[in-house]
């Protein structure tokens, strides 16, 4: 049975849907308001703050995945140009560099205007891609942060595929 099969989908709002999922997959979760959730998720380098919220006024359903980076300053011009290089490879979100927070931040939106309803399928296929975006691009983020990596010669290590399993 999938996900979206546990339950009726069509008078579940988006966040009910995204607590769910968060407790299927034993996520630490705290529902903020009837329309936003904030979780955390454990991945390979770190752990990724994630927020979902519901906005009826132009029914989109928002995420931001966000994690500290603190660069040096003379390592921020580089880092934004890494960001450019990733998001001209990203198809679904992007990332942007929050100066003030010193956090990177992975935002996406689905807007589900006409009544639309988004399937569990859906949200944790936007879920998934934010973390699998982070984890794949993080590498690329430190060697340009504290390697000194040109964001071109870091990318490689993102783009590069990994045959077999160690």
């Amino acid at each position: 049975m999938s996900v979206s099969e546990q339950y009726i989908e069509d008078d579940l709002h988006p966040i009910d849907i995204v607590e769910h999922l968060a407790e299927h997959n034993a996520w630490d979760f705290d529902r903020v308001a009837e329309d936003q959730i904030a979780m955390a998720v454990e991945g390979q380098w770190r752990t990724y703050s994630l927020t979902l919220a519901w906005s009826p006024a132009d029914e989109t359903l928002r995420l931001i995945c966000t994690f500290e980076m603190e660069p040096p300053a003379d390592r921020e011009g580089a880092l934004v140009a890494a960001l450019n290089a990733v998001n001209e490879r990203c198809w679904a979100g992007a990332f942007c560099w929050w100066g003030e927070q010193q956090l990177m931040v992975w935002r996406y939106g689905l807007v589900l205007a006409g009544g639309q309803v988004a399937s569990a399928e859906q949200i944790d296929t936007m879920i998934a891609a934010a973390v699998l975006s982070a984890e794949r691009y993080f590498p690329a983020f430190q060697l340009v942060v504290w390697g000194e990596r040109s964001p071109e010669e870091a990318l490689q290590v993102a783009i590069a595929e990994a045959y077999g399993r160690a």
